[in-house]
């Protein structure tokens, strides 16, 4: 059984991978080109300088997958709402392991200060991450039609949403 965990510096080169794994072939992310492992270290950094999540799945010594979540814009007035992302290696499908990192990630999360996670899904045809949203409580917001360009195709992005801990019924301060 995997184990879920905070990243490390040493996991970088596999979260690399696992990434560039995605870019070159999925629709998940929108990226074309797969950044480098001093990118991808540059961007963890990020992560964790805001005080938020950037956490790994586990088995037998071997980074299987990664979650994290950032600002969903940078204006302040957002500072409690964050955009998850999460990626998994793929022979991972099927396990079950998305939903359990993906829960572990809104846990940190909301640990965090986060009220708001906001999945912005790459395609609307990805129907694993779709689900693996559905599945632990995010609600579908809406779909902006055509907005990214990849393999020769017009993608839609999936808008999704979940509320953390006392979402927007109170004051955060």
């Amino acid at each position: 059984m995997p184990i879920i965990r905070p990243s490390q510096p040493s996991d970088l080169p596999m979260i690399t991978a696992i990434y560039q794994h995605h870019v070159l072939n999925g629709t998940g992310t929108f990226e074309i080109e797969p950044p480098s492992l001093e990118e991808m270290t540059a961007r963890r950094s990020d992560v964790l300088s805001k005080g938020l999540p950037y956490i790994t799945l586990e088995e037998n010594g071997e980074v299987l997958g990664f979650a994290y979540c950032n600002w969903f814009k940078p204006r302040p007035a957002y500072r409690f709402s964050a955009e998850d992302s999460i990626y998994l290696a793929p022979k991972t499908a099927g396990k079950g392991w998305g939903r359990m990192l993906l829960a572990e990630l809104c846990q940190a999360a909301e640990k965090a200060g986060i009220r708001k996670l906001i999945a912005v899904i790459g395609d609307s045809g990805n129907a694993g991450s779709i689900g693996v949203h559905k599945s632990i409580g995010f609600q579908h917001v809406g779909i902006v039609s055509g907005c990214g360009w990849k393999f020769n195709r017009w993608l839609d992005i999936v808008m999704m949403e979940k509320a953390l801990g006392d979402g927007q019924n109170r004051s955060p301060e």
